[in-house]
């Protein structure tokens, strides 16, 4: 989370945010419809296995189009897929984006 937790906090600028997230989402300041989308983005990472059409249906109820409930599960599936590549390769993360600051 070092990694991706710099990018956020560059696009962001909001340092606490970004500590809640990489602390426990669940108890970040989100607004409902980023809550949903963590939570469907963490089971399908989880249990995908577990995935139901109730879980689509969720998202649509918080506002976001099918379109955009496509990519919220091909990013969240290309995550998974990214990760496991590394994992299984042995592919140690560069250092973060604060340790290349000046």
């Amino acid at each position: 989370m070092t990694h991706h937790g710099a990018g956020l906090l560059q696009l962001t600028e909001d340092k606490k945010l970004v500590e809640q997230l990489k602390q426990d989402y669940r108890k970040a300041n989100l607004g409902e419809g980023d809550r949903a989308m963590l939570d469907y983005a963490v089971k399908l990472t989880i249990e995908p296995a577990k995935m139901e059409e109730a879980d689509v249906i969720t998202l649509r109820q918080v506002g976001f189009t099918d379109s955009a409930i496509l990519d919220i599960n091909q990013i969240t599936a290309y995550y998974a897929f990214v990760n496991r590549l590394a994992d299984g390769l042995g592919v140690e993360l560069e250092a973060s984006w604060e340790q290349h600051k000046p």
